[in-house]
């Protein structure tokens, strides 16, 4: 498109624009809060911080699609003006109430509803992908996050005391806390894997769209970062009690620790992708 077409398309097509930006400007008036405490979320926890990155890809996603959205005919679908109703009313009571997550959740079904009632369904359907990945910046419940850390803390201290135990090394577990000889670890919320699961599946869910083609095998590698973040986080405290009994090398502390914990999450991603060029060849 050189510059006069674009000068044509926009005198063609303004009064539609200034409807659409006058719409994004008062949602983002209006959902202010929500931003506000999304922002703080992100920047004050690490397992969160990705959601930084959230709405930059989103949109850069729509713009890609920009060519196969302006394509399809919008038409106003009036059945989805309930939606949006009823996503400001779930706002207005998580504001209210001091629910955040469900403030967060209406801000983001409030979107997806007024894309359908404003474009029309074909428009929506072209734009789920993104629309779903906003919902990856909204941070789990504390409570929920607490009763799925504790079982996988459980389950990578029994995993690796086993194979701790298998190499012919002295320990002893209670809980979530090994004993060495001369040396104590606990199994901390950090290693839980928790943490990668919620990387690992955003980052699955861009990896599968970009670089799969069948939704199935989106689906598939959406789901292994589950298995991917628990082995890995297995193999992170392994290293640790092995460092220590062997090397006398304590990797709970300090830089080292910061580094480990980066090196353990780069194999993660690693892992990852040989995964997503496994699934690539079933597509061939």
């Amino acid at each position: 498109m050189n510059v006069g077409e674009l000068v044509l398309f926009v005198k063609e097509n303004y009064k539609s624009y200034i409807v659409f930006c006058s719409l994004v400007l008062i949602s983002v008036v209006v959902f202010l809060p929500v931003w506000a405490s999304l922002i703080s979320a992100w920047a004050g926890s690490d397992d969160y911080s990705h959601g930084f990155l959230i709405v930059p890809l989103a949109l850069y996603i729509v713009w890609q699609k920009r060519r196969d959205l302006r394509a399809i005919e919008c038409h106003s679908n009036w059945i989805a003006f309930p939606l949006v109703v009823l996503s400001l009313l779930l706002y207005l009571i998580g504001q209210f109430g001091e629910i955040k997550t469900l403030a967060s959740l209406a801000m983001v079904g409030y979107v997806a509803a007024a894309v359908l009632y404003l474009l029309g369904w074909q428009v929506f359907k072209g734009s789920i992908f993104p629309l779903a990945l906003l919902l990856f910046m909204i941070p789990v419940p504390g409570q929920i996050y607490a009763s799925l850390t504790i079982p996988l803390q459980l389950f990578v201290t029994k995993m690796t005391a086993a194979i701790v135990s298998a190499l012919h090394i002295p320990i002893l577990r209670e809980g979530n806390v090994l004993h060495l000889p001369e040396y104590t670890l606990q199994v901390v919320d950090a290693c839980s894997g928790l943490r990668s699961i919620m990387s690992l599946l955003t980052l699955g869910a861009v990896i599968g769209y970009f670089g799969l083609k069948s939704n199935p095998l989106r689906w598939l590698l959406f789901v292994s970062a589950i298995p991917v973040a628990v082995f890995v986080n297995i193999v992170r405290v392994l290293a640790m009690v092995l460092a220590f009994y062997y090397f006398d090398k304590d990797l709970t502390h300090g830089a080292v620790h910061t580094y480990f914990g980066v090196g353990v999450f780069v194999l993660a991603v690693l892992i990852f992708l040989a995964i997503r060029k496994g699934l690539s060849l079933c597509e061939k």
